[in-house]
């Protein structure tokens, strides 16, 4: 395929895809393109084959208002489209290859959709070749057009431009050399701060690494003495009940070992004791008793005594008023 040919078939699939098939198909939602070429026995230093033509196969899948139509281009005669259905396109292709699925609901293709297609490329056809004549005459014409003599330049005008323009030119390239050398020192400046931060972004990251990698490798530690750890609770364990069951053994063998009046008198404890309750109960009431009496005696003693005491008073200061008055008896 020649440079000229695949860029005119380019452009005629844009031509075709923009002016004629998707304004018929509902802005192209429904659209459905394939395109493709088929090879000739002629080859380009036995390597490369040269197509036989181009062909491009559209199907519109509008319910009610579809279409499926093909096109197909020759190198050899480059401006002309010719237009086939789908099933004739397929017999063109090698294999005989289905295209479209139910090709396309061929029983309901709206045929005034594909007329106005067929004008619409016909129409392209005619632009084309129009461009291309006007194109050609163009040609025709400048090559017959002789070539305009170039005027000479004067001399003096040349100087004094040249006298104008130096000092200018001189300026601009120094200020060209400034400009560069700023650029190039705040080039360096920046090269060198984004080296610092690239560094200490650098250093950052490893730090975090090796803090990441030893919290990692502590925490790999920690779970691998977990096992240990708990074999070591399990022997604590297993060790604490074997002395528990040495000292309910060592129990058991010294229990074994009390004489039997022993163990009977234990046995017999509670016994005697439950017995002996109504006795101390009632040694507690005689206590009780004896301590009323005991309260009671010591009253009547003291008012007695307290009694006694008062008429041996009265006595004794009735005897003793006796006494001083003999007269009066």
């Amino acid at each position: 395929m020649t440079p000229s040919f695949q860029k005119r078939w380019y452009m005629n699939l844009h031509s075709l895809m923009d002016r004629a098939l998707t304004p018929q198909c509902g802005g192209g939602d429904e659209l459905y393109i394939l395109t493709g070429a088929v090879p000739s026995d002629l080859r380009v230093r036995g390597r490369v084959s040269v197509p036989e033509f181009v062909w491009l196969a559209a199907c519109c899948a509008v319910p009610g208002g579809g279409w499926a139509m093909g096109f197909v281009q020759h190198p050899r005669d480059a401006e002309v489209i010719e237009d086939v259905m789908v099933k004739e396109l397929e017999k063109l292709l090698p294999y005989n290859p289905q295209l479209f699925q139910n090709n396309c609901g061929e029983t309901e293709q709206d045929t005034e959709k594909m007329k106005k297609i067929l004008e619409v490329v016909n129409q392209v056809q005619e632009e084309e070749r129009m461009v291309q004549s006007k194109g050609s005459a163009r040609g025709t014409r400048s090559a017959l057009l002789p070539p305009e003599p170039a005027g000479e330049r004067s001399s003096l005008l040349g100087k004094l431009l040249g006298f104008i323009a130096t000092p200018l030119i001189k300026l601009c390239q120094l200020i060209y050399c400034l400009a560069i050398g700023v650029l190039k020192y705040v080039v360096y400046f920046l090269w060198f701060v984004t080296k610092q931060v690239i560094h200490g972004i650098e250093s950052s990251l490893y730090r975090l690494g090796s803090a990441t990698i030893s919290y990692f490798l502590t925490i790999g530690e920690e779970l691998a003495s977990i096992p240990w750890k708990v074999l070591k609770v399990v022997v604590r364990i297993t060790r604490a009940i074997l002395r528990i069951l040495c000292c309910l053994l060592k129990v058991v063998c010294r229990v074994l070992g009390i004489p039997v009046r022993v163990l009977v008198d234990v046995a017999t404890f509670p016994v005697y004791t439950i017995g002996a309750v109504p006795i101390v109960c009632r040694d507690i009431a005689v206590g009780l008793g004896g301590i009323i009496s005991l309260l009671f005696d010591t009253a009547f003693g003291t008012m007695g005594g307290l009694f006694q005491a008062i008429f041996t008073v009265c006595k004794w200061i009735g005897y003793k008023m006796t006494f001083d008055n003999p007269g009066e008896l």
